[in-house]
């Protein structure tokens, strides 16, 4: 009976640090998530601001003496 309650504990204690081990891994791709997911709005912003730019700009209107 003590070598089943040895051999659950050991079980228990590598499932903990397996757990823990996933959670970091979750915490780390979680985080990297969140950055990349505010590269690409800033990105984004940035093509929209620029496409707004180059509609604007004086090259892609008439010359007045047209």
């Amino acid at each position: 009976m003590e070598d089943r309650i040895t051999e659950l504990e050991s079980r228990l204690a590598f499932l903990d640090h397996t757990i823990n081990e996933l959670n970091e891994v979750v915490t780390n791709q979680d985080a990297s998530l969140r950055k990349l997911e505010q590269q690409n709005k800033d990105i984004l912003q940035q093509v929209q601001n620029l496409g707004e730019a180059v509609k604007h700009e004086p090259q892609h209107e008439i010359p007045p003496h047209y």
